[in-house]
């Protein structure tokens, strides 16, 4: 008896689409091919989302497992496994949608209610299999029913409180849940509708005036406001207009407030009454009709020098008779100047400000719109200065100056000028600046500025400023004569000259060792200094360099150049006559010696091979070393250095005393006695 798995298949009957309610069966088929006619046991196993949830044994090739009425719960992966004599066949996965849900049931805590209770709602899904979502419907008569929604991960109900709010009658409720499938959502019916009856806590408020219309302005207009109310419970009437609180009254089923009618209180007003969360509002428009219109302030200026007349005139357009008078406003409150119509006065720059008229009819007050007036005090001559202090600037640096005017009356308009021309317009109070970016070499002077405001003497004008223009210095350069190779105890001078720079000029002059060491400093109107060096030392061989500087705080370095300070001609000389003198002497006293020796020996002659005389003679090395002498930037100092100077070893000797003298050894061979 040979056997074998062919395959094993999950079908769902009706469909795998099944109607919530619909009966559903899930059949499992084994193909199981035989070598010949022989009966086999199969034990079934069917699987829903890989939970076992039937088994059944067999001597068919399939089994059925039955659901009589679907629920979506049902939904699900379906599959089924057969074992046969040790041997397991599998089949494919399934799925299958139970669709539509069961009925939810909605149950109300109350019946009937108060505005501003609660009504406590549950909703129920039977049979239904969490997470589920739930969606509670407060329904009212000709609007949009409300909607809350609540997610129950754990649970097949959910429970919901509402609010009833003042004017609602007749509430109903409902709800319906909603589950996610592989396919989207899938939705349950509605449930049943819920009544609840709502009483009122309180009507909605009555307001009335009296009088009830034609009011006028001096009228007295009173307000009632009232309700009727259920429990005397934190009850509260407030009684309003726009956003002003007029009155207010705990306790209490009315309201009262009066007041004497202005055109001011014309509008909206409400009364509203409130307990608990519960609020009921009426509004009532009110007109009031002028009994005269707001006075007119006129003045004969606005805008006037000081000791000047001023006229002020308050009148009513239509109206004679009331009680005038004019003040002028304050921040601490308005001054009261005079109980009339007309005011005149002679005015000075404390007068400036703003001026308001007041007329009075049967106890009603009105106030004009403020006039302004100006009082100036002419300006004082403006002084212009450099705002640094002192009036010079770099050039191409920039220059800010300020102009001030200790007097007159602000706003005070200042105009610049340079040279002439108008360059700026500035308003300000007792000042203003004033900035040149562009200074040229011949900006150096014409500065000047105006002064003016609105009284009538007009503008006045400032001395004129001049700025002197301080030109850096560029191009330093150093030279000396004699140039490059100086002789010991002559004189050199030094020449540090610039391409440009305004005078004064401070020159100063370096050597360069381990630091910087300053050997002299001068300060010339020029564009170049001379500095004279007595008796050169040998020590004094070095690089020298100037630095010049002015009054625009810059300090520009020359190339350094390089002096070897060497033996002067005598010098040389009197070591040259030196060494042959010693030379002289060795000589003489060999050939007396060899003299002396012929002479004793008294033989036949002997030959004689002196070896010459060969002075190994060391003398001072005069090392000269390489110079830039080929840079020169200084005004031209190399063409004209003729017109400038001479050197000074040309008018000067010697000096002995100070020379400094180098020695030398002196090497004499001896004659050798056997030759």
């Amino acid at each position: 008896q040979v056997f074998t798995f062919n395959r094993v298949e999950i079908k769902v009957q009706p469909s795998v689409k099944v109607k919530n309610g619909a009966p559903m069966s899930i059949i499992c088929h084994a193909d199981i091919i035989k070598n010949t006619d022989f009966q086999l046991k199969h034990n079934f196993t069917f699987f829903k989302d890989g939970k076992l949830v039937f088994m059944t044994i067999s001597d068919k090739k399939y089994a059925q497992y039955e659901i009589p009425v679907a629920k979506s719960s049902d939904t699900g992966d379906y599959e089924c496994t057969v074992k046969v004599d040790g041997k397991l066949g599998f089949s494919n996965i399934t799925y299958v949608w139970v669709a539509g849900m069961t009925k939810p049931i909605l149950t109300a805590d109350k019946k009937e209610v108060l505005e501003g209770e609660i009504v406590k709602l549950r909703c129920e899904l039977p049979e239904e299999v969490p997470p589920l979502v739930f969606f509670f419907r407060k329904i009212k008569t000709n609007s949009v029913p409300k909607e809350k929604r609540i997610l129950e991960q754990n649970q097949n109900f959910s429970e919901m409180e509402y609010y009833v709010e003042a004017e609602d009658n007749i509430l109903q409720f409902d709800c319906f849940g909603k589950r996610q499938v592989r396919s989207g959502w899938d939705s349950s019916q509605h449930s049943n509708k819920t009544l609840v009856t709502v009483k009122e806590s309180f009507i909605k408020p009555t307001l009335i005036t009296r009088p009830s219309n034609n009011i006028t302005e001096g009228d007295r207009i009173e307000f009632e406001c009232s309700t009727v109310v259920a429990q005397m419970r934190d009850i509260e009437i407030i009684f309003q207009k726009n956003r002003t609180i007029l009155n207010s009254v705990r306790d209490k089923k009315f309201l009262k407030y009066s007041t004497v009618a202005t055109q001011e209180d014309s509008g909206e007003y409400l009364c509203k009454v409130e307990q608990g969360a519960v609020s009921k509002t009426t509004k009532l428009n009110v007109f009031v009709s002028e009994l005269f219109p707001k006075p007119t302030l006129f003045a004969s200026m606005t805008k006037l020098d000081e000791s000047k007349d001023l006229i002020l005139n308050c009148s009513i357009n239509g109206l004679r008779r009331a009680n005038f008078s004019i003040l002028r406003k304050s921040s601490s409150g308005d001054i009261l100047l005079k109980k009339s119509k007309i005011l005149a006065i002679k005015v000075n720059v404390n007068d400036t400000g703003s001026y308001i008229c007041k007329a009075e009819v049967k106890g009603i007050v009105k106030e004009s719109k403020p006039v302004r007036i100006s009082v100036y005090a002419p300006v004082s001559k403006p002084t212009l200065s450099v705002v640094s202090g002192s009036p010079e600037v770099v050039l191409g640096k920039p220059l800010q100056l300020i102009c001030h005017s200790v007097m007159g009356t602000p706003p005070i308009t200042f105009t610049f000028y340079k040279g002439g021309e108008m360059r700026k317009n500035v308003t300000n109070d007792t000042y203003a600046m004033f900035l040149d970016e562009d200074i040229g070499l011949n900006d150096n002077g014409g500065y000047k500025c105006d002064a003016r405001n609105n009284h009538s003497s007009g503008a006045k004008t400032s001395n004129i400023l001049n700025v002197t223009v301080i030109v850096p210095i560029r191009g330093a350069s150093l030279g000396s004569v004699p140039y490059g190779e100086v002789e010991v105890g002559s004189d050199t001078a030094f020449l540090c000259s610039v391409k440009e720079g305004s005078w004064p000029i401070d020159f100063k002059f370096f050597k360069k060792t381990d630091h910087e060491v300053l050997l002299h400093e001068v300060r010339e109107y020029s564009d170049r200094a001379i500095w004279h060096k007595k008796t050169m030392k040998r020590k004094d061989t070095g690089t020298y360099y100037c630095m010049a500087s002015n009054r625009a705080s810059v300090d520009v370095r020359s190339r350094p150049i390089t002096i070897s300070v060497i033996l002067a001609a005598w010098q040389k000389g009197v070591i040259a006559a030196f060494v042959l003198t010693a030379m002289a002497g060795a000589g003489a006293v060999a050939l007396w010696w060899f003299l002396h020796k012929k002479k004793k020996a008294k033989g036949p002659s002997m030959e004689m091979s002196g070896s010459a005389l060969a002075p190994n003679l060391t003398s001072e090395k005069l090392t000269r070393p390489p110079s830039d002498g080929n840079y020169y930037s200084g005004s031209g100092y190399i063409e004209d250095n003729e017109n400038h100077m001479k050197s000074t070893d040309e008018s000067k000797g010697p000096d002995l005393e100070s020379a400094e003298v180098d020695y030398t050894e002196v090497e004499v061979s001896t004659l050798d006695p056997h030759r």
